[in-house]
This record gives structure tokens, C-alpha cells and sequence, in this order.
């Protein structure tokens, strides 16, 4: 078998773990009750993970300081709260967890301190290690006080302790990582203090230390205790990250502090470094979005692991098994951690342990269903699997008799109300005018940088061949093939179409789906008309291949209308922009294009681009022409995807299911 390596046994302290895959923290918002315990949607979660196969689970931060850092309920679980509430809820989940023969480590933070979310954790004074700046507000933070530090300290003891008779195998702290509390003790932009918490490597890291030796004082050296470690914090300045390949000065901790921040770490008597790179200043590190390479995590673990004897997990983009299998050979690291690839399958690691690698649910990294929603909403799911984080909510409901079901349109909503439909046992057909399942994905999916929308719309392939779904492509279904045709219900799905207007010369102007698709060459000068997220994003692509391009926007600054876009993502891609050399004119009107010349119209004032091409990225119109003209005549009739309204992907999976789930 080709992965069996990653399928052999690896110790962290005393724990053996079954094999190499760990589940990546990430935030458990909606998964706890209002006592600080885990609620059923956070034990289904976890559990449905650990069926899958995964190794360890490590779960998404929770807290136990009640005092200094005191947190919105319910939010995220806490080991201290309600102690016996907590134990109680957690003891099934861990039972249950292990009777796959998975262990899992609480994740315990010391607190947010300057990167509080003002939306997710309440309103209260931003604390931190001295008086800095907070990464959101405009607020000037509190520095701790040592009575303070100590009370967290002890808090840690307790929740572990807590943790440990609820049947955790371990935990994992929060963080000298990403810029939490205790990673902002341990840089010096951050931590300013004269006292024994400030000045050198060593006492920058004494709150770190602290909290391990009270965690292993309560709880005895062999229950194992990992950190969540960034070996470098990719600051150029407050609320400034850089990006991959840029040049810059490191303001945070840079590699070589931060390998002897690692030595000294492992030496207090930490069993496992969980490592990355980044900082909320520097976002998209951290959570990287389709703009970062793929194992973008690797070279920095690996310089990690040459310098400790305890393992180190590597996250980061890590779906691809031929990347995970070679980092392990390569000795980058000895455990891959999956975050997001587990949200969008649970199942992943059993099913490439039994190499079913092509039924394996991509991420597309949008981020939308996970960070985008935690940071506006404070609840995470994902946007290519509805039932991810709802798992007993959105379990497949039986059927009392099997119907016929025509479906209108191949995209991502007409594939998934297929699949959905197939599994539970009805009769689904597609029918798709193009020579292809997968919609706007096809376009979307055509910058190298989005390869994971091609994936998604092969696993929908993969899926409805293997359910035995009737594909008929090439085939636009009219009024009378519905009426004449013996269908139970009708779902239409047939998507939308770019919004286009005249500009004068428009043999020259194109669509950015007819350039994505390659129908037309844009020339090597170019103007993309609407900077959202499809314009600016085409932009990037073309510049990338050496074109001149400026984008046009009528509002004043790009991705205005877009969300909820994760931080990350869009202050990325804002950066790429100009990065790259895209010109970006705002706050603009386009009024004519003629000789090779673009007129805008700009407070007023006329302003000429010379372009040989204009590409139009204004948005795009429902195509429900079809669903108007059968409304009254078909009795059980659905409108779903851009065909209903016009959104991103997540919305048009997430209908197709709740829809084809009740049908």
C-alpha cells in the first residue's frame, strides 16, 4: 500500500497514536453549552471525525482563566467554569472518541489578549503583556498583572487536571502561536515588561513555562502536553504581514529566535511542537487561504524538528497524501495535522487508508463555511459539507417512498441535490447544456491558485457515477421535456449568467468567465471592470502571467459587497493586488471604450486607459427563466443555487442539501 507510513504508530510522551493524522485545532464556536461544557453538536463533531479514522483529535481552543480574560458563554468550552458540567460532557465524548481506537488532547488557551474578536468574545478591556496597540480596536491594551499571569497559571493546573479525569490523553497549549496571550509575552514588539516575565528569550517564555510545570505538577509527568509553537511571525509592522517571497524586516520573532525558543520550549519538558508560521498581523499565514502553496508549512517544521528530539505536526494545506507521505520521508515532520480538509471530510483518512483517494471531499480553501462564519457569526462549518458541525442535524433522512426526481442544471447546487437525493434512496436525474458538470467552478477553478475547484467538481463526477446518477450532458431542458416526462418534482438549478453592457468597441470587451475559459485573449493590456472577489482574482491570474492590468471599481475600495470573506482571504488577496503590479482605480465609472481607450469618470473628471481588452466582472444575473415558466404547472418544483439568488458556492451546496435532505 503506497501510504502505509502514514499509517504506522508515533508516540507524543506516553500516548501512542494509531497513525500519522492529527486533527488540527481550529476554533470550536457553537460547540459548547452554556456552562462551559461541550454541547452535542461538539461531541458529533469530534466523534465523526475520530470514525473517520484520524489519530488524534486535537480540539478546538478552550479556555479555563474565569477571572482575567473572561469569555462570552456559550462560546467556546471551559475546563474550570462548571468543572463537574464539564467532566460530565466530556467523559462521553472521549469514550466514545476511543472506542476508535483515537486519543484527543484538549486544546487550552491562556487567552486572546491584543487579538480578541470583538464579535466573538464579548466586550471587555483588551489585556496583553504591556500597553500596545490591539490588532482590531482602536484601543490601547492593559498590561497584566503578575497576580494575574499567576491566577492563569493556575487555572491551567485545574482545567488540565479537569481534562484529565473527563479521559483526555493529553493537551495541547495556546500558544506561543499566532500572536495569543502567550505568544505575545514571548516576542519582544509585544512585551515590553522590566519585570521576570520581560527582557530575554528565557523570561519572555516563563509564562510559557509556568504552564507546563503546573499542568505536569497536577497531572504527573506521562500525561503529555504539546504546544502550539510559530517558529516565525512574518511581521513587518503592527497590523502589517508580509507575503510569500517578499523582502522585509521582521519586527516579531524571527527563525533564528525562534529555533532557540523551540530548544528552550522542549527542554521545560513540552512533548510535542504543533508548528506554522504567522500572526493575526500576518493572517493568511496562519489560516492560509488558496493564495498560499500547498505544505507552505514544511520548510519551517523541518528546521523545527532538526533542532528537538519530540515530534513535530505539521498542518498547512496538507491534503494531498503524496505531500504528506514525502514530508514524513524527508523527515519535515512526524505528524500531519488536517484542519479544514477533515471539516470538508471526516472520512478522509479512511478512505485513502483503503485508497479510495478520488472519493475524498476537497477543501477548497475559501474559508467561508470555517473562518468566516467563526469570526461573524461565532460558529464554524464548512462550505463544501453542510453537515459539518450540525452532524446529528443534518443526518440523511429516511425516505417512505423512492421518487423520481429531475434535476435542471449540472453546477455545484444540481450536483450536490443529486447526490444528496442518490444517497438517501430517490431516483435523481441531471441534465446539463454544457459538456461538463461543475458550473462556475470550471472558470473559477482555472488559476492555478484555485486547482481545488476543479477537485470539487471531479468529486461530484466521481460521487454521481458511483450512486448510479443519469448524467446527460449537452442537453437544455425546455418547458415540454419537464411536462411530458413522469417526474415526482423538479428541482431547477440552472445557475446564472455574467451581467454584460455595451461599452462601443465590444468586439473587445469579453466576460471574465470567456477569458478564464481561454474563448478569448485578452491581449497583453487589460481592464477588469469590478473589483470583487471573481475581478480581482482574474486580475491576479493574468498579472501572474506577466499581462498589464488595471482594475476599475465604482465603489471606493475593492471586495466592498464580498463576505463573509475571512480576514484572511481578503487581506491577502487586497495585498496580492498591488503586489503584483495591478493598478487598482476606485471609486469609478466606466462610460465608454473605443480605439484601444477606456474612459472613467472619476469624482467628475474623465480619466483615459489604454487597453486591449476590457474584461467585464460586474456580477451576475439569475438564469430562472425556466422555474417561472413551470411554476404553476409542476406541483413539487425547487429553485436552487444562482438560479434562486445569486451567491458563492457555500449557499448553493448548503440549499441543494437542505433541500434535497427533506424531499
Amino acid at each position: 500500500m503506497k501510504y502505509k507510513k502514514l499509517f504506522t504508530p508515533v508516540k507524543i510522551g506516553s500516548v501512542e497514536i494509531k497513525n500519522r493524522f492529527a486533527m488540527a485545532p481550529m476554533g470550536p464556536l457553537g460547540l459548547s453549552d452554556s456552562e462551559g461544557g461541550f454541547n452535542q453538536r461538539g461531541i458529533d463533531y469530534y466523534v465523526e471525525r475520530a470514525k473517520g479514522g484520524t489519530g488524534l483529535i486535537i480540539t478546538g481552543v478552550t479556555f479555563s482563566d474565569c477571572k482575567v480574560e473572561t469569555q462570552s458563554m456559550p462560546n467556546c468550552p471551559n475546563s474550570t467554569y462548571n468543572p463537574v458540567h464539564f467532566i460530565r460532557t466530556a467523559r462521553e465524548m472521549t469514550e466514545r472518541i476511543h472506542a476508535y481506537g483515537s486519543k484527543i488532547f484538549l486544546m487550552m488557551s491562556a487567552g486572546f489578549g491584543r487579538v480578541t474578536i470583538p464579535t466573538n468574545l464579548g466586550e471587555f478591556p483588551p489585556v496583553a503583556p504591556s500597553p500596545i496597540p490591539h490588532r482590531w480596536l482602536d484601543k490601547i491594551c492593559r498590561p497584566l498583572e503578575v497576580e494575574e499571569i499567576k491566577s492563569i497559571v493556575k487555572s491551567f493546573g485545574d482545567g488540565a487536571y479537569n481534562a484529565k479525569r473527563a479521559g483526555f490523553d493529553g493537551v495541547e497549549i495556546h500558544a506561543v502561536h499566532e500572536g495569543y496571550l502567550l505568544d505575545q509575552f514571548a516576542i519582544s514588539m509585544f512585551n515590553q515588561r522590566t519585570d521576570e516575565y520581560g527582557g530575554s528569550l528565557e523570561n519572555r517564555l516563563r509564562f510559557a513555562r509556568e504552564v507546563l510545570e503546573e499542568i505536569k505538577s497536577r497531572c504527573g509527568d506521562d500525561f503529555p502536553v504539546a504546544l502550539r509553537f510559530s517558529v516565525k511571525s512574518m511581521i513587518k509592522d503592527w497590523r502589517e504581514g508580509a507575503l510569500p517571497g517578499e523582502v522585509f524586516e521582521e519586527k516579531g520573532r524571527d527563525i533564528q529566535e525562534g529555533l532557540e525558543a523551540a530548544k528552550l520550549l522542549v527542554s521545560y519538558g513540552y512533548d510535542a511542537l504543533d508548528t506554522d508560521v504567522g500572526t493575526y498581523d500576518a493572517w493568511w499565514w496562519n489560516h492560509p487561504p488558496m493564495y498560499q502553496e500547498k505544505g507552505l508549512f514544511r520548510v519551517y517544521c523541518k528546521m523545527v524538528k532538526e533542532v528537538v528530539d519530540v515530534p513535530v505536526l505539521c498542518a498547512g494545506r496538507m491534503d494531498d497524501p503524496d505531500m504528506a507521505l514525502k514530508s514524513l520521508e524527508d523527515g519535515d515532520c512526524d505528524i500531519i495535522n488536517l484542519g479544514r480538509p477533515l471539516l470538508a471530510d471526516p472520512d478522509y483518512v479512511n478512505k485513502l487508508r483503503c485508497g479510495h483517494t478520488d472519493e475524498i471531499r476537497p477543501c477548497i480553501s475559501c474559508q467561508e463555511g470555517c473562518m468566516g462564519r467563526i469570526q461573524e457569526y461565532s460558529m464554524i462549518n464548512c462550505a463544501v459539507n453542510p453537515q459539518a458541525a450540525r452532524e446529528r442535524a443534518t443526518a440523511y433522512e429516511p425516505i417512505l417512498k423512492s421518487k423520481k426526481v429531475m434535476i435542471v442544471g449540472g453546477g455545484v447546487a444540481g450536483c450536490e441535490a443529486a447526490r444528496v437525493l442518490a444517497t438517501r434512496g430517490h431516483k435523481p436525474q441531471v441534465f446539463e447544456k454544457s459538456s461538463r458538470l461543475g458550473g462556475n467552478l470550471i472558470p473559477g477553478g482555472v488559476p492555478d491558485f484555485k486547482e481545488d475547484d476543479h477537485a470539487l467538481a471531479r468529486w461530484y463526477e466521481v460521487q454521481l457515477r458511483k450512486l448510479n446518477v443519469p448524467v446527460y450532458l449537452n442537453y437544455e431542458v425546455k418547458k415540454e421535456d419537464v411536462l411530458n416526462s413522469g417526474y415526482d418534482a423538479v428541482i431547477i438549478a440552472t445557475g446564472s449568467s455574467p451581467k454584460v453592457f455595451s461599452l462601443g468597441d465590444d468586439a473587445h470587451v469579453y466576460t471574465a468567465a470567456q477569458v478564464l475559459n481561454r474563448e478569448k485573449d485578452c491581449g497583453g493590456t487589460t481592464v477588469v471592470v469590478g473589483g470583487g472577489l471573481v475581478g480581482c482574482e482574474t486580475a491576479l491570474w493574468l498579472a501572474k502571467q506577466g499581462k498589464k492590468v488595471t482594475i476599475v471599481e465604482a465603489l471606493d475600495r475593492l471586495m466592498a459587497v464580498n463576505g463573509p470573506l475571512c480576514h484572511a482571504n481578503k487581506d491577502m488577496l487586497e495585498r496580492l493586488v498591488p503586489y503584483n503590479g495591478i493598478e487598482v482605480v476606485t471609486g469609478a465609472k466606466v462610460t465608454g471604450f473605443k480605439d484601444g481607450v477606456l474612459t472613467v469618470k472619476i469624482a467628475g473628471e474623465t480619466k483615459e486607459i489604454s487597453c486591449e481588452s476590457v474584461i467585464l466582472s460586474v456580477g451576475y444575473r439569475e438564469e430562472n427563466s425556466l422555474y417561472h415558466e413551470l411554476e404553476f404547472d409542476v406541483p413539487e418544483i425547487y429553485l436552487l443555487g444562482d438560479a434562486r439568488k445569486v451567491s458563492n458556492i457555500m449557499y448553493a451546496i448548503w440549499d441543494a442539501f437542505e433541500v434535497a435532505n427533506h424531499l
